[in-house]
């Protein structure tokens, strides 16, 4: 990430206000409702440090139990670490729907899979249709399904 430790420390506050505000409205806080798209919450543990690491980023229901999210990355080169922490640790996925949270198996999906499902997601968000322009990488698209939780 360009900035590095002194960009994480600066938005490392404000992103931790972030997941506060969606746990205490359910998802329904200002910048969900900015964003103009779902927002979930994603909990991994980190592939390094092994600790507990959240992001909000855009989720699209997939059925009852299942939501696609999009490791874009804003069209940036490389994968988002919550990315590298789910394949080092892929029993350790937590994602937070609202005020549902539930423990979920990942999946990347792949060939004509992936290419639909990024195609209903970039109908539903518009600015994801712009991040592989940005990028000679394949954007991964992961469909997470719950395993349990309420």
């Amino acid at each position: 990430m360009p900035g590095g430790k002194l960009l994480q420390k600066v938005f490392e506050p404000l992103a931790k206000r972030h997941v506060g505000a969606y746990r205490k409205t359910g998802g329904t806080d200002r910048m969900s409702r900015m964003m103009k798209f779902p927002l979930v919450l994603l909990t991994t543990k980190g592939a390094q440090s092994g600790a507990e690491r959240i992001v909000a980023l855009g989720g699209f229901q997939e059925g009852d139990d299942s939501w696609l999210i999009v490791a874009s990355k804003g069209g940036s080169k490389t994968h988002p670490a919550w990315l590298n922490n789910m394949i080092k640790h892929p029993d350790d996925i937590w994602l937070e729907v609202g005020k549902r949270k539930m423990k979920v198996h990942a999946e990347g999906l792949t060939g004509a899979a992936r290419e639909e499902a990024y195609r209903r997601i970039a109908a539903a968000a518009p600015n994801y249709g712009d991040y592989p322009k940005k990028t000679d990488r394949v954007i991964p698209v992961i469909k997470l399904t719950a395993i349990s939780g309420s």
